[in-house]
């Protein structure tokens, strides 16, 4: 009976003590899990802008934004066309300019009229001197315009492309950001001491 007891006594006093112990394994388990968790839900604006970088739009879908989507995209395509539609121009009356001041000096060589491709030539005679001088005017200044119009498209275009990257940063930025509806204001008179005067105001707190 004595040994039973002594076992009893010694089985109740090993309960008694890793009880705790096990207890403390875990709690420290679902602290590091808890830690972890918060972790892994934290919105990078790293990883949003580099989204965007790559792939324009895809930092608005990482921060979960889909309705900017389509504006990326329509106006990186806007400005991307009419860089190409005013290159063309440019490169058609750049080589109709070409053309019509170009002077036959080998015998093989064939003189090319691309500038009769562009409207509104037909309106010139470039057997008559004057007019021909006229038309060569228009066509410089025609490639001028184009080529102007296109360069500050491509600005444009490198302009917006920042943009989309430095939006998806931003929003990142506010993604974790609570905006509740509780939002209250509280004010009270108060006094302040500024060179041994008193001031009286009005003291407001804004908790949201």
């Amino acid at each position: 009976m004595k040994l039973l007891r002594r076992i009893s006594l010694v089985c109740i006093a090993l309960l008694i003590f890793l009880k705790p112990a096990s207890t403390q394994v875990i709690n420290e388990t679902v602290a590091v899990d808890t830690t972890m968790v918060k972790t892994e839900l934290v919105h990078s604006p790293k990883k949003a802008a580099i989204y965007s970088a790559v792939l324009p739009g895809l930092g608005q879908v990482y921060n979960k934004k889909y309705w900017k989507v389509p504006i990326v995209y329509l106006g990186l395509g806007g400005l991307i066309y009419f860089v190409g539609w005013n290159n063309d121009n440019y490169v058609l009356y750049k080589q109709g300019y070409i053309d019509l001041t170009d002077t036959q000096t080998d015998p093989d060589d064939i003189l090319t009229t691309s500038y009769l491709q562009i409207k509104g030539s037909e309106r010139f005679d470039i057997s008559i001197s004057t007019e021909r001088t006229q038309f060569k005017d228009a066509l410089l200044k025609f490639q001028n315009y184009y080529r102007r119009n296109r360069d500050l498209l491509v600005i444009f275009s490198a302009l917006f492309y920042g943009l989309n990257i430095i939006d998806a940063s931003v929003d990142a930025h506010f993604f974790d950001l609570d905006l509740t509806d509780d939002l209250t204001f509280d004010w009270k008179p108060s006094v302040h001491t500024f060179n041994n005067e008193n001031i009286y105001c009005i003291h407001c707190t804004i908790t949201f």
